[in-house]
């Protein structure tokens, strides 16, 4: 059988239904055109079980790269923000940046024709897979290091915070003086590298006004929240009623404490957090 002509013979043994099946699928596969955004790329690594992975703030694809290299037999669809890690900001670079980001991932999805993949998301990007589980796109979710709340990350409130950070996005965006500060930050961080400033501080605004937290009860499907925690036993506890209370909402939530870690798990204890993963996409 050639590239461009079935062979009679060949159609006669797979039969009627078959021979319509493969003539759909030849067709799909010339007119399927790549899917296009102007708020992330997207790109896919191995074969096997579909697994959407989403990067927190300023963060690309390359913060998974140890992780995968651990865990064959998946296919990785690695989401870059536009703006982050070395992407032109595009649509990305003024207005509403959270909600915007969620329905594109959603329509990657749909794209892609993937069914209800698995979605894990390291703080940001934990974040967005919980939006995706509201929106029934999620078939399982791993959120890394981040509670349902984004002002609570560092200790306060949407309702408090959200107008702080209101505040700030101005500040880093509208001023000579912060936006050489926040560029001070990008350039000191190594993860934040080729990130722009903007996008960072319109991230960090919708994040200080989310709380997903009264929403939890609607995600219907496994949910797994990993947290880390340092050496300190009083301190660890702590940040765990922290997120048990957080997290209340979900039924049958499971949450996986890792440590000694700082907030980027899969950097500080890549061993454990594979084998939390892989136990995860195995359940």
């Amino acid at each position: 059988m050639d590239g461009s002509i079935i062979d009679r013979r060949a159609l006669l043994r797979m039969g009627a239904g078959a021979c319509a099946g493969l003539i759909l699928l030849r067709h799909q596969s010339a007119s399927a055109a790549p899917f296009a955004s102007r708020r992330i790329a997207v790109t896919t690594r191995g074969a096997g079980r579909d697994v959407i992975l989403i990067a927190g703030l300023a963060s690309g694809p390359s913060l998974w790269s140890g992780m995968m290299a651990k865990l064959p037999g998946y296919r990785w669809h690695l989401v870059h923000v536009r703006g982050f890690a070395g992407l032109a900001a595009d649509a990305n670079a003024s207005g509403p940046l959270v909600q915007p980001l969620a329905d594109e991932i959603a329509r990657y999805i749909k794209a892609a024709g993937l069914v209800r993949p698995a979605v894990v998301g390291h703080s940001m990007g934990g974040t967005l897979a919980m939006m995706l589980g509201l929106k029934g796109a999620a078939g399982r979710i791993m959120v890394v290091d981040m509670l349902p709340e984004g002002a609570a990350m560092v200790g306060g409130t949407a309702r408090g915070m959200g107008y702080l950070a209101n505040q700030l996005s101005q500040y880093f965006t509208g001023t000579k003086a912060g936006r050489a500060y926040l560029a001070q930050i990008v350039a000191d961080s190594p993860g934040a590298k080729g990130s722009d400033p903007d996008v960072i501080a319109n991230a960090l605004r919708d994040l200080a006004n989310v709380d997903l937290g009264p929403q939890l009860g609607r995600i219907a499907v496994p949910m797994e929240v990993v947290y880390a925690v340092g050496a300190d036993a009083a301190q660890s506890a702590q940040i765990a009623r922290n997120f048990r209370s957080a997290y209340a909402a979900k039924k049958d939530l499971k949450l996986t404490p890792i440590g000694p870690s700082g907030h980027v798990i899969m950097a500080d204890q890549p061993a454990r957090f594979s084998a939390v993963v892989k136990r995860f996409l195995s359940s």
